[in-house]
C-alpha cells in the first residue's frame, strides 16, 4: 500500500502549475528559465541534477517536487540505490542544520545569562 497515489498527484500538481501559468505566464516562464539554467552549463548530467533536486525536495518538504523529480530521476536512469544515497545526504544535512542552529539557541541562552535580563 502506498502513502498516496504519486502518479495522480503529479498530474494534479502539473495541472495546477499550468493553471497558474495561464494567470501569470511570466512567473512560470521565469521558473522554467531557472529550472533549465543548470542544464545549459553542462557541468552536471541530468541524473545528477535530479538526485540533487530530490535531496533538496526532502529538505524543503515539497511533495510536488518529490513526485516530479522522482519520475525525472528514474527517467534519467537513477537507480533506487542512488536515490537512497542522495536522500541520505538530505537526512544528514537536515540533522547538521539542526545541530548548527542548536548552537544559536545556546548562544541566545548564554546572552540572557550574561545580561541577567529581567522578566
Amino acid at each position: 500500500m502506498h502513502m498516496i497515489d504519486w502518479n495522480n498527484y503529479r498530474e494534479q500538481v502539473l495541472a495546477g502549475v499550468g493553471g497558474i501559468g495561464k494567470l501569470t505566464p511570466d512567473t512560470t516562464r521565469g521558473y522554467a528559465t531557472l529550472s533549465g539554467a543548470g542544464a545549459k552549463t553542462g557541468h552536471l548530467d541530468a541524473k545528477t541534477r535530479e538526485l540533487i533536486a530530490l535531496a533538496a525536495a526532502v529538505t524543503l518538504r515539497c511533495d510536488g517536487c518529490i513526485t516530479v523529480h522522482t519520475k525525472a530521476a528514474r527517467d534519467h536512469g537513477a537507480s533506487q540505490g542512488e536515490i537512497a544515497e542522495a536522500l541520505g545526504v538530505a537526512v544528514a544535512l537536515n540533522a547538521g542544520a539542526a545541530l548548527v542552529y542548536s548552537t544559536r539557541v545556546m548562544d541566545a541562552y548564554q546572552m540572557l545569562e550574561e545580561g541577567k535580563e529581567s522578566q
